[in-house]
């Protein structure tokens, strides 16, 4: 039986889709998986989008998937870290989300260095945008191996040769860096 904030016992079902709606068994493994992958999982979310809530809230996500999902146990740290990259760089294609964190970052009561802020948000925001102009699959190459996974986890989780996984990343880091060149030249 898993147990919530206080100790109180949580029920070992979950509802899904409301009134007389049939209950779906909680995977026997989540807690432990959550405890143990959390932390990655919202350092892999924060890689594309930043620090702020929305990778938390990504991470929730991708667990709450997680939990309906039929991944074997001995997977769950690829999956998990591969969903949360999908889930982040969906975030950053959002326009209703960017536009959340623009406001929220706009209302930001901490005001370090005026200049430094404005070039490191500005930079940030580049890079995300270029991230999210890249093929989904350099994109996720990019973000997967930028967040400590092996070579041969990202091709496992992706579906692709361990060798090409080089290739793809050198070209996702070039076209990012061509972008960003591109955006400091003068016009």
């Amino acid at each position: 039986m898993t147990h919530g904030p206080g100790g109180r016992a949580l029920p070992a079902a979950a509802p899904a889709g409301g009134a007389g709606a049939v209950f779906q068994p909680v995977r026997g493994d989540l807690e432990e998986v959550f405890r143990r992958e959390y932390p990655d999982v919202v350092r892999v979310a924060r890689r594309v989008l930043g620090p702020g809530p929305e990778a938390e809230d990504v991470a929730q996500d991708v667990f709450i998937a997680f939990g309906r999902a039929g991944v074997p146990g001995d997977r769950a740290r690829g999956w998990l870290l591969a969903a949360a990259a999908h889930t982040a760089l969906n975030a950053v294609r959002s326009d209703s989300r960017r536009a959340r964190r623009e406001q929220a970052a706009a209302e930001s009561d901490h005001v370090p260095d005026v200049a430094d802020e404005i070039v490191t948000r500005d930079r940030r925001a580049r890079v995300r945008a270029a991230l999210a102009r890249l093929p989904q699959g350099h994109a996720l190459v990019l973000v997967l191996r930028h967040s400590g996974m092996s070579y041969q986890e990202v091709a496992t989780e992706l579906g692709m040769a361990a060798g090409s996984v080089g290739t793809t990343l050198r070209r996702a880091e070039a076209a990012v860096r061509k972008e960003l060149e591109a955006d400091e030249s003068p016009v």
